[in-house]
């Protein structure tokens, strides 16, 4: 008979420098690098994000693999693909709490029923952590953002190109038009 351990925060303090993981249900969560697209996609989102942190003064402006710990039954971090942050820096270690917008960018795997359902109970997780909107961005295949906020938790907004997207009222007066997160 084994007996297994939980994994615990200083577990994702050892994951490798380019690693990225969360810690659900007691386990590491490892995820896996993503594509060009997607990478890209967090990467004007988090610019978008760092300018008006400049502008407004109010929070942080955070790229891929920022680790956030929290204290829910069933998750003890999470590590957004972008994200708006307005508690307090602390150095080097991960932030606590979770940011008041997060990002979530679609990467190839994230597609099919058992995605959906393992994203929509992460947007809950984040919810119930105290962040205010998410974005579920897919560069992909339907080339839409969906924000979702505390206040409509199933019911998205949904924007496309030619559209500014917005992560009203965590980020007010924050816009982002949604043709930016493609090249082309």
């Amino acid at each position: 008979m084994s007996i297994k351990t939980k994994a615990t925060i200083e577990d994702l303090y050892r994951v490798p420098e380019d690693g990225k993981a969360e810690l659900v249900n007691g386990e590491l969560v490892l995820m896996a690098a993503t594509g060009f697209l997607p990478g890209r996609a967090g990467g004007e989102i988090y610019a978008s994000l760092r300018d008006y942190e400049r502008r407004t003064r109010s929070g942080y402006a955070l790229p891929d693999n920022v680790g956030f710990l929290v204290n829910l039954p069933n998750r003890r971090s999470f590590s957004p693909d972008a994200a708006f942050y307005t508690g307090e820096p602390t150095g080097g270690k991960f932030l606590n709490g979770a940011p008041v917008f997060a990002v979530e960018v679609r990467s190839e795997n994230d597609y099919g029923n058992a995605a959906e359902v393992e994203m929509a109970a992460k947007r809950q997780d984040y919810f119930t952590a105290g962040t205010r909107v998410v974005w579920d961005v897919d560069v992909l295949k339907e080339e839409v953002v969906r924000v979702y906020r505390v206040s409509s938790r199933e019911q998205p907004q949904v924007y496309h190109r030619g559209e500014m997207a917005e992560a009203e009222p965590a980020v007010p007066g924050w816009l982002m038009p949604v043709d930016d997160l493609f090249f082309y």
